[in-house]
């Protein structure tokens, strides 16, 4: 399998001459969906099929952001209203934990089906971030709690059932944006926290659900581990922290290279975060130029990389069975007892 090592967005609702042409020649890993992309079921299959096309081999990701809250990318009409992860946090909390993370599942098979349904094979969720106190509203709701335990049986539950649907997961932000007192999209976050204390804390859900075959990074400085580079670009933190004290051996990719947190142009921050030992880079905002830099900076997929993207498209392999009344009804527990706000990000 000939790809390279990097996951692109797109301009619009249908492919361009030149992306046609740069899909063919830049063999990506895969492409990434936004809201701009999306207009309707039909168009949003023919794209998916058209860019999988110019690939031109087997097992491309087509990733979307399809959390619930404030991040889902198709919403109704186009996708069903999904409540944010507050909202199984607030059961769990309210001492159902089964119920919680029975319907936290539930939700993931649904929303699995539906994405499959339109061709897209990859999502971008659970968050495993844990927020404390004082920290940016950029987590905030997306996050299933603030204690290692509750985070943990929450995501492990949503990835459990994206996975046994046949659609990949991606764990979010490794190795940890949930101290961060800065929205990273914007600015770039530095924590100040001992790495004792992250390890008890920030790094464990990832620690917890380190056999999740997929997961982004965050463009966060931990000053413990390296003062002078985001996780994103750090060979330090990825690799003293992901690899080892987590023990992460999935397929690693940056979050969005467009990111303000990062400097450069575009083949630098590429290049960056596979030096940093990325396996992939992510490049979201589908500006032409843009996409044709970032992939003069990063390789084909060989070796680890290589392995560990194999082993991610193997999930797309699963036909779990379930009880989709069943799953219905759970979400409509957890929706019906939840209000909040909406607001995209």
């Amino acid at each position: 399998m000939q790809r390279r090592a990097l996951i692109t967005g797109l301009e619009s609702t249908e492919l361009t001459e030149d992306e046609r042409r740069f899909l063919r020649d830049a063999r990506p890993l895969g492409i990434i969906l936004f809201s701009r992309n999306c207009v309707s079921h039909d168009q949003i299959r023919r794209l998916v099929t058209d860019a999988i096309s110019e690939i031109g081999t087997a097992g491309a990701l087509v990733l979307i952001d399809q959390e619930g809250g404030r991040v889902q990318r198709l919403r109704p009409p186009l996708g069903r209203a999904l409540p944010p992860a507050e909202a199984y946090a607030r059961r769990y909390e309210a001492g159902d934990c089964e119920g919680a993370c029975a319907a936290a599942e539930a939700a993931a098979r649904l929303v699995a089906r539906d994405l499959l349904d339109l061709g897209i094979n990859t999502n971008c969720t659970p968050v495993l971030d844990l927020p404390v106190a004082g920290a940016h509203a950029i987590i905030g709701d997306r996050a299933f709690g603030t204690t290692v335990e509750q985070v943990v049986h929450l995501g492990r539950a949503v990835a459990d059932g994206f996975m046994a649907a046949g659609v990949l997961p991606v764990i979010k932000h490794i190795p940890g944006h949930g101290r961060a007192t800065k929205d990273s999209h914007h600015d770039l976050p530095v924590v100040d926290t001992s790495w004792d204390e992250l390890s008890r804390t920030d790094f464990a859900p990832f620690r917890a659900l380190a056999h999740v075959p997929a997961a982004m990074t965050a463009h966060v400085v931990f000053s413990a581990v390296d003062p002078d580079a985001p996780a994103s670009t750090s060979p330090k933190v990825i690799g003293n922290v992901i690899r080892e004290e987590i023990g992460y051996d999935g397929l690693l990719m940056s979050d969005d290279l467009g990111m303000h947190a990062l400097r450069g142009g575009m083949r630098d921050r590429a290049e960056a975060v596979i030096r940093a030992g990325s396996d992939v880079a992510l490049h979201c905002s589908g500006i032409f130029a843009e996409m044709e830099a970032a992939a003069t900076g990063v390789p084909d997929l060989e070796g680890d990389a290589l392995r560990r993207a194999l082993r991610a498209l193997s999930v797309l392999d699963n036909h779990g069975e379930f009880d989709t009344a069943e799953a219905e009804r759970l979400l409509a527990e957890v929706i019906t007892g939840h209000t909040g706000r909406s607001e995209s990000v």
